[in-house]
């Protein structure tokens, strides 16, 4: 579960690696933190790693906010028929359902279909896509 606040911007120069694939996002991404919507910044390292790319930061980030919000998002891909993906997603408030949905994904269009609203988890569920076509052609 990646940090519902994270705005996932790169994959890192490693992202390949066997060892990120079970990571929340299929990678690990550098990024944007937008839990304070008025002052987004860069995470450094280790929140980087320990929270923006794991999620449940409550309480171990200090920029995470107070209040009963989600804590994580997870996403799965449940269909892949070469012209398009469907990902289910689960957003998290103390490891139970905060709120859910699914995504379209075109192959062919790289995009969401139809566009969807979201934001930040539209943006992450992208960079769960990209994690997952960068593996699928590295297996081909």
């Amino acid at each position: 579960m990646s940090c519902p606040y994270f705005d996932p911007v790169q994959p890192r120069a490693d992202a390949a690696s066997s060892r990120h694939a079970m990571l929340p996002l299929g990678d690990c991404w550098t990024g944007i933190c937008h839990a304070n919507a008025d002052n987004p910044q860069s995470p450094d390292e280790s929140a980087l790693q320990a929270c923006c790319n794991l999620g449940y930061a409550r309480g171990t980030c200090q920029r995470f906010p107070a209040g009963d919000g989600p804590d994580a998002v997870r996403f799965t891909i449940v269909r892949d028929d070469g012209a398009s993906l469907r990902l289910y997603y689960v957003i998290e408030c103390d490891h139970r359902p905060f709120a859910h949905g699914s995504l379209e994904f075109s192959s062919a269009g790289g995009e969401f279909a139809p566009h969807p609203q979201g934001g930040l988890t539209v943006r992450q569920a992208r960079a769960y896509v990209e994690s997952y076509q960068r593996r699928k052609l590295q297996s081909a």
